[in-house]
C-alpha cells in the first residue's frame, strides 16, 4: 500500500463525505477507494470511517487522523508546487483559529483580503471561545486574547485591545430614574449584568480611576456583579446587550459599529476598564512555513494598525 495516495484519499474522503465522489476525482472505482481506506485502517490498526447506508463521518480517531493527516497532504503539496514553479507562491491549507466574534467581525475581512492576493491558499478557520489545542487541531496560526499562559508555543504580541462597560441606548433609558446610571464600580451591584464567564475573572470586573472620577486618578475598584444571563458566548453577550437585556464588560471591538452610531453607550467613561493583549500564536514546527509566516506578518500589521481599538505595543 503507498502510505501517502492512502492518506490522500482518506483526506479527500472525509472532506466529501463520499467515496464515489473520490472515485470520480481519482478515475477509480468506488470500490477501490473503499479498499484502499480499509487497508489504511488495518495498518493504522483503528477504525477511521463510520460507515452507514446514509452516511459516511469519520470516527473519533479519524477525525484526529484527518486534522494531522490533512496538514501533512498539504504540506507535501506546498512543497512540490514550490519546485515545479521554480518560485514562492503560497499555496495549501491554512488552518487559523480565533475567537468566535473576533473571527467573524475582524478576522473574516483581514482574511479576505489576504486571500484574495494569495489565490493558492485554502483557509480552514476554526472559532472556539473555548481552549483550542493547536497540535492536536492542526492549527497554525490562533489569535488569541489576554495574557497567555507558559508554553512551548510562539506567541507575538500585536496590540492591546481595550474593554468597555456597555448596554443598549434603550436599557439606559429605563434606567432612569432607578437605579440610575452607574457613577462608580461599586454602582454595579444595584444593576443587572451580562457576565462573560469565558474570562477568568468572569463577574469579577476592575476598573481604574480617570481624570473625571469621583476618587483619585489611580484608584483601582473591583466589584463583583449579578445578573440573570451569563454565557461562555461572545456572540450571546453580545446579541443579548443589542436586546437590552442588561450591562456587560466587554471588549469594545464587539460594539465598535454601535457605539460610534450611539446604540450601544459606554458607561462609567471615567473609570478605565482592563486591556487585554492580542497574541498570534503557531506551534513552534509551524513558524517558519512560508504561508504561515505571511500570513502571520500580514494579520500582525492589520490587527496593529488599523483593526481593532486597541492600544499599540
Amino acid at each position: 500500500m503507498d502510505r501517502l495516495q492512502a492518506m490522500q484519499t482518506f483526506v479527500r474522503v472525509v472532506e466529501t463525505g463520499s467515496f464515489s465522489a473520490v472515485a470520480r476525482e481519482t478515475g477509480s472505482t468506488q470500490g477501490a477507494v473503499s479498499k484502499q481506506i480499509a487497508a489504511l485502517e488495518r495498518v493504522l490498526d483503528v477504525q477511521l470511517l463510520a460507515r452507514t447506508t446514509r452516511a459516511l463521518s469519520p470516527t473519533e480517531e479519524g477525525e484526529r487522523y484527518f486534522q494531522q493527516a490533512r496538514r501533512l497532504v498539504s504540506e507535501i503539496a506546498e512543497a512540490e508546487s514550490e519546485l515545479k514553479r521554480g518560485h514562492r507562491q503560497l499555496t495549501g491549507w491554512l488552518h487559523v483559529a480565533a475567537p468566535v466574534a473576533l473571527g467573524q467581525q475582524k478576522l473574516m475581512p483581514l482574511i479576505h483580503d489576504f486571500m484574495a492576493v494569495h489565490a493558492g491558499v485554502k483557509i480552514d478557520l476554526l472559532l472556539d471561545d473555548g481552549f483550542v489545542d493547536l497540535i492536536e487541531r492542526g492549527v497554525d496560526v490562533a489569535v488569541r486574547l489576554g495574557e497567555l499562559p507558559d508554553s512551548s508555543l510562539v506567541a507575538r504580541r500585536v496590540c492591546t485591545t481595550r474593554r468597555v462597560l456597555v448596554a443598549h441606548r434603550d436599557h439606559v433609558r429605563g434606567l432612569q430614574p432607578s437605579p440610575g446610571l452607574p457613577r462608580a464600580p461599586q454602582d454595579l451591584t444595584q444593576h443587572g449584568c451580562i457576565v462573560y464567564t469565558g474570562l477568568a475573572a468572569r463577574n469579577a470586573w476592575t476598573f481604574t480611576a480617570g481624570p473625571g472620577a469621583v476618587e483619585p486618578v489611580g484608584t483601582v475598584r473591583t466589584v463583583r456583579v449579578e445578573g440573570r444571563l451569563q454565557t461562555n458566548s461572545t456572540v450571546v453577550m453580545r446579541d443579548a446587550v443589542l436586546r437590552g437585556m442588561g450591562l456587560t464588560y466587554a471588549a469594545a471591538f464587539l460594539f465598535e459599529a454601535e457605539i460610534a452610531s450611539g446604540e450601544v453607550q459606554i458607561l462609567l467613561p471615567d473609570w478605565q476598564a482592563a486591556t487585554s493583549p492580542v497574541h498570534l500564536i503557531s506551534p513552534p514546527a509551524r513558524r517558519n512555513v512560508a504561508k504561515v509566516r505571511v500570513f502571520g506578518d500580514f494579520l500582525a500589521e492589520r490587527l496593529r494598525d488599523r483593526s481593532l481599538p486597541h492600544t499599540n505595543d
